[in-house]
């Protein structure tokens, strides 16, 4: 029994690598979808609503098989095209923190883009009265701001997003959900094992509870200040 737990924690070290990595993908799709909403260019306008509307339609886990499956059926048939006679497989791994990170992309361009609006406009245009440019405004005023903006919806999609993690046990990989229900069908007790796996999820979103209220405090204390003098 005590193997399977074992495995079941290594399984985690894996959930925690998907999830940050997808991370990664979400904010910078997030980022970019957010910009594009707000620059006022019809087709960069359009090409993020498209993709925020056609995201939050489909269910997570039709895009987590339509990309592994999909996705490898559609470059082997683009190497047949070419005349490679290689084939490709889709690494697991890959798939699920690229579709993750997709996915989640579309809520936090939604998060985002809510962040940049409620920032006061005057002080974008008076960092461009200074001289700065839009690179230079974005990153010393527009972002800062934004980060205390957008830490609420942040902190929801962050925790959703770690418990769909969960869905890349579908595809094979082989983090802590997939080696709960392997080690429930060895051992004929599931509830042991599921409930192991709820415990290390709930560990795990709890720290980032912890660390994301601390970046909070850490965004809020100008804001603080201000309340109370």
């Amino acid at each position: 029994m005590s193997d399977y737990y074992l495995s079941i924690l290594q399984g985690a070290a894996l959930t925690v690598g998907v999830s940050l990595a997808a991370l990664v993908v979400a904010i910078v799709l997030g980022l970019l979808g957010a910009v594009a909403k707000l620059s006022g260019r019809p087709p960069l306008v359009a090409l993020a609503t498209v993709y925020t509307t056609l995201v939050r339609g489909v269910p997570e886990l039709v895009l987590m098989l339509l990309v592994f499956y999909g996705g490898t059926i559609g470059l082997n048939t683009l190497l047949e095209a070419m005349g490679s006679s290689e084939s490709i497989d889709i690494n697991p791994f890959v798939a699920g923190v690229l579709t993750i990170g997709f996915i989640y992309g579309a809520y936090m361009t939604e998060t985002f883009r809510g962040a940049i609006l409620s920032i006061p406009k005057g002080q974008m245009e008076a960092a461009w009265a200074f001289g700065m440019g839009p690179t230079q405004t974005f990153v010393r005023i527009t972002l800062p701001q934004m980060v205390r903006y957008a830490l609420p919806g942040f902190t929801n999609n962050w925790l959703v997003l770690i418990k769909a993690t969960a869905l890349v046990s579908l595809i094979g990989l082989q983090e802590m959900t997939y080696l709960s229900k392997q080690a429930s069908a060895a051992t004929r007790e599931p509830f042991a094992f599921f409930l192991f796996a709820a415990a290390l999820f709930l560990i795990y979103t709890s720290a980032s509870l912890w660390v994301l209220k601390r970046i909070n405090a850490r965004y809020s204390l100008g804001v603080k200040r201000s309340t109370t003098s």
